[in-house]
């Protein structure tokens, strides 16, 4: 199996978005739909070096490298001294996979292209993750660029039947050289030292060509020394001159001079003949070879087919030194699958340090110790991810504590056997969960001593890690961080086997494993450290020895419920390991005598049976097929399993007894199950192709959302609720990620993805949603745009699914969440609103508080003090006299027109700040005046509604004014009306706080007027008993649903 290499579909992406943008001008009756409404692409984490591109080193200054990775159409780059920082990314993507890279100078050459000879073909340069030129391609380039050397004013690229060379200083193109050897050429090439304009290219017959690319012509060709010896598979100039390194398809390695046309050494040959050796590399800085590692001649070997690096001392003869075992994944086995070998290996200029990148998704870097002196290295830095594609996604749940992390964390779980923790604000932060010392293990049992091509090792190699996970839990409560656990302690230890007292370990604890995961064809489960970032003391074993199908962990963090494939349902304790309680618990052989003797006499009376409701006994009510979902509720008092018998069944956690269960077989199979904390909901997706939401606390079905119009057309793959609970969101067989609104039921959101989407998980915080596709190594990230703006929900057709492009490493065509909140909705999507009907009120036993901002209605309480304020609190002062050395206006002669225009300028901005403040005292004047023509209106007919929502419209200061403008003359019509339609409006339980607001205004005012009148003082009485009688209404309300609250929440 090739290496793990991005999905096929993005290559196309930059070209479809041109078609699409073309085919949209045009008109059409069908919708054409280029994005979804809900979800922006924003990138890709957990990509490395995913390809077989092989990665190129710049040197920066005399200080740090810079290493440069390909990831498919991008590049990225990282810092040595940085600790292999992601530093830069390019932007933007080439069209095509990239084939080639070259670090030279300050820029990074990169040559893409793609299949069959009509795909389009060129080479780009990068600086600082910028696209800066491109080179003149060719006038016929069918041909995929392989392998890229610069030298002198040579640029060349190598493909497989002839060699492109471009001028390096104009980027032109030279000439295109053809060989008359029938044999191809393998892809490898270099240059030499003092070799003025000569390429050395290898060739698949095993001769090694010498060119001069001045002339354009074939100068010399350099033999293999056997037929037998197979294509050239690296060559490399060695640092002594004239002299060249050259590997064989069937595994030798000969050190030859060019000069004199002769062999000086052969090395890699005998017993250990089975690999061929892909790259080379030798060490410059003069140390590392003899047996103190004081002398030069260091050479490191590496192949494509194993995982080893090798190291060759070329003194007196040339001998191995070492074998560096395991330094990347070895490739895949019979049994495995998964992505290993070396890509290449590189000595830094003048550094005791190697860099290695491997098919497994890595790049490491390995130091050299002179004291103690060690013909092998030790590891000094390393970048990964997944090797194989991605099974599993959850983000980490919120912690008890209150830390702002949330959202930051996601687990990811892959069919390589490994458990990552990817960092969403920081790539540096991302690590992969220890399982252990697998590499001292691996050697104990032999796995590293013998040839990398023995399958049937890596087999084993590969059965020292945990098999591949198939579900998670998390709950991080209990958490105790990177002090969870003092001491040393094992990893995966059977409780129920581990002999002596635990006391000692459990006093020092400040928490415990946090994580739980389940397992392919294991009948147990395994803890980890979340905060220790490794495996945990425990495995769970299965209550009847079949395998684990799901897992889910108590709020509180305390206890883990472990489902197997025979309908076991065993809960265990964490600090502990001790099993703790069964569903349903077991029973005595009494209980089980009485139990079958109950099921003997129900049997007489099936036909009572469906009148009444059906009561469960201890140890009645398990699985009789693999439980696939589990969950427990907020307070630990529910146990929720769903099966693949179609039902669901409600267990007591405390005693473990049924309480309910929800039967759908035949009609379905419940295939997983989601749990949404904060709505007491769960999503059940079942094998006919539909989500079917449950509520727990009626154990009720409320929602049955269909991917498809006939059953069992289309699969859910996986399901989601979002952080709310509003969504859920789903991906099903067709690679169509579907989205329903849970309030409307209705499809309000879909996109099409290039491949099948097989796991889903949402953030915490809303922000993100993460997917991960069919043969795809990296995480998808999308952004959430309902945080910024509106997205409607009505329901859409099958015609309206948007087809998009995943998100890219990169970020290009990506959107963050506030790109996303800005862009311009479409102008048809305001039409398709589904209406809703604005009511004032619910109900007029409800009292119902005002639409009007907080900050108005706060601002009339206060105005007089934010007037003294805002009062200036000295006249404004003349500017200051320009400096003697500057010169004023007056001196510059050119200036004078200015001059004039600029007073002329002044004099309308005074003209328009007069006529703006008579402007605003005319509206004032005129919103008075319409005031007044309210209130007589509201006198005559007694109807204050259009009165207060007039008044209600005016902004704090003209509200002050009407007031304030109100005829405080006998008979006090106008303070009559007023104060009656504020009991009008209390009566009606309307705007509650604006007619407080109102009246506290209008008592300031004229307070001393009303004192002297005895009809407004009678007409005052009555607004304030309406106003105590509703305060007091409310307020019992309040105080019996407090009471109510305290009752239920207090210990029974």
């Amino acid at each position: 199996m090739p290496a793990p290499i991005l999905p096929d579909g993005i290559s196309n992406g930059p070209v479809a978005k041109r078609a699409k943008l073309d085919v949209s001008r045009e008109k059409s009756s069908a919708p054409l739909v280029h994005r979804s409404k809900i979800f922006a692409p924003f990138r890709t984490v957990g990509l490395v070096s995913p390809t077989d591109v092989p990665f190129t080193s710049l040197p920066l200054g005399k200080t740090t490298f810079q290493i440069t990775t390909s990831v498919g159409r991008s590049l990225q780059t990282y810092d040595l001294k940085k600790g292999l920082n992601l530093v830069f990314i390019t932007k933007p993507q080439t069209p095509e996979i990239i084939t080639a890279t070259l670090a030279w100078k300050k820029v990074v050459l990169a040559a893409w292209g793609g299949q069959g000879a009509e795909a389009t073909r060129g080479v780009w340069l990068f600086q600082r993750g910028k696209k800066i030129g491109e080179l003149e391609p060719p006038r016929r380039m069918y041909e995929n660029l392989t392998q890229i050397r610069v030298f002198g004013e040579w640029i060349v690229g190598c493909c497989s039947t002839k060699l492109e060379v471009w001028k390096s200083a104009t980027l032109e193109h030279y000439t295109t050289l053809y060989g008359s050897s029938s044999s191809d050429l393998s892809g490898s090439i270099c240059t030499m030292p003092t070799f003025l304009n000569k390429i050395f290219v290898g060739r698949k017959d095993g001769s090694v060509e010498i060119w001069n690319l001045s002339t354009a012509k074939l100068l010399y060709t350099l033999l293999p020394p056997a037929s037998s010896f197979g294509a050239v598979t690296a060559l490399q100039a060695t640092p002594a001159l004239s002299l060249i390194a050259i590997a064989y398809e069937s595994g030798p390695v000969t050190i030859h001079d060019v000069r004199l046309d002769k062999e000086v050494l052969r090395l890699n040959i005998g017993a250990s003949l089975k690999s061929s050796v892909t790259s080379l590399s030798f060490r410059t800085d003069g140390m590392g070879a003899g047996d103190d590692g004081r002398k030069d001649g260091v050479m490191a070997t590496a192949s494509r087919a194993s995982g080893d690096i090798t190291f060759w001392d070329l003194n007196e003869g040339g001998r191995k030194m070492g074998v560096l075992r395991g330094a990347h994944n070895p490739p895949p086995s019979a049994s495995g699958g998964i992505g290993g070998g070396i890509s290449k290996i590189e000595f830094l200029p003048g550094q005791s340090i190697l860099v290695s990148s491997g098919l497994d998704n890595s790049l490491k870097t390995w130091m050299f110790d002179e004291s103690p002196f060690s013909p092998t290295p030790r590891i000094l830095h390393s970048r990964g991810g997944h090797a194989a594609p991605i099974s599993t996604l959850r983000f980490l749940p919120s912690n008890s504590d209150g830390s702002d992390d949330v959202g930051k964390w996601l687990l990811s779980a892959s069919k390589d056997r490994s458990l990552w923790g990817w960092s969403l604000r920081r790539d540096g932060q991302s690590t992969e969960l220890s399982q252990g010392a697998i590499q001292k293990k691996a050697k104990k049992m032999g796995l590293l001593s013998s040839s990398s091509a023995d399958s049937k090792l890596h087999a084993q190699l590969e059965d020292l890690k945990a098999p591949a996970i198939t579900c998670i839990a998390c709950s991080l409560n209990r958490d105790g961080g990177m002090g969870a656990m003092p001491g040393a302690s094992g990893i995966w230890n059977n409780s129920t086997k581990t002999k002596g007292t635990k006391k000692g370990s459990e006093v020092n604890m400040t928490g415990w494993e946090s994580i739980v995961t389940g397992h392919v064809g294991d009948k147990s489960a395994r803890t980890w450290f979340w905060g220790r970032k490794r495996a945990g003391r425990w495995t769970f074993d299965t209550g009847d020895g079949t395998e684990v199908k799901s897992v889910a962990i108590s709020p509180c963090g305390t206890f883990a419920l472990i489902g197997s494939a025979g309908g076991a349902l065993d809960m265990y304790n964490l600090q502990s390991g001790q099993h703790r309680r069964r569903f349903p618990t077991r029973l005595s052989q009494a209980e089980a005598k009485k139990l079958k003797l109950q099921q003997l006499q129900s049997e007489d009376s099936l036909l009572d049976a469906h009148s009444q409701p059906v009561k469960f006994g201890k140890g009645q009510g398990k699985h009789k097929g693999a439980i696939t979902g589990i969950a427990v509720d907020s307070l630990n008092r529910l146990v929720i399993s769903s099966g693949d018998d179609g039902k669901v069944k409600f267990w007591d956690f405390a005693s473990g007894l049924l309480l309910h269960e929800i039967d759908w077989y035949p009609m379905t199979k419940i295939l997983a199950m989601q749990y949404h904390r904060g709505s007491d909901l769960i999503a059940l997706s079942c094998d006919d192709g539909s989500v079917r939401v449950v509520d727990i606390e009626t154990k009720k079905l409320i929602r049955e959302l269909w991917a498809a119009r006939s059953h069992a057309e289309l699969q859910v793959v996986d399901c989601i609720f979002s952080n709310d609970g509003r969504w859920i969101i789903a991906a099903t067989s067709d690679s169509i990620i579907r989205v329903w609104d849970l309030p409307t039921g209705h499809l309000i959101d879909a996109m099409k993805l290039p491949s099948l989407c097989t796991t889903v998980a949402f953030s915490p915080t809303g922000e993100y949603l993460a997917t991960a596709q069919e043969g795809g190594v990296g995480v998808d990230i999308w952004t959430n745009r309902t945080l910024f703006t509106h997205v409607s929900t009505r329901h859409i057709s099958e015609k309206e699914i948007a087809t998009i492009s995943a998100p890219t490493a990169s970020g290009e065509g990506g959107e963050a969440l506030i790109e996303a909140a800005a862009e311009e909705e479409p102008e048809e999507e305001a039409q398709d609103e589904t209406m809703v009907p604005i009511m004032d009120q619910l109900s007029d036993h409800i009292t119902t508080l005002s639409l009007v901002p907080k900050s108005r209605w706060q601002t009339l309480l206060h105005l007089d003090v934010i007037r003294a304020r805002n009062k200036p609190k000295e006249a404004p002062k003349a500017p200051e006299k320009a400096p003697f050395f500057l010169p004023s206006v007056s001196q510059d002669p050119f200036t004078t027109t200015e001059s004039s225009a600029l007073a002329s300028t002044l004099s309308e901005n005074t003209s328009r700040i007069s006529s703006s403040a008579l402007a605003s005292k005319s509206a004032a004047a005129t919103s008075t005046t319409e005031f007044t023509r309210h209130l007589a209106l509201a006198a005559q007919t007694e109807k204050y509604s259009p009165l207060l929502a007039y008044l209600s419209s005016l902004p704090p200061s003209a509200a002050d004014v009407a007031i304030r403008t109100l005829d405080n003359m006998a008979p006090y019509t106008e303070l009559h009306t007023f104060i009656q339609a504020l009991t009008a409006k209390l009566e009606e339980r309307k705007d509650y706080e604006l007619v407080q607001a109102w009246m506290s205004v209008f008592l300031r005012l004229h307070g001393d007027v009303i004192a002297r009148d005895a009809g407004l003082i009678k007409y005052l009485r009555k607004w304030q008993e309406e106003a105590k009688r509703e305060r007091e209404r409310v307020g019992g309300l309040v105080g019996y649903s407090v009471g109510v609250v305290g009752w239920v929440r207090s210990v029974r």
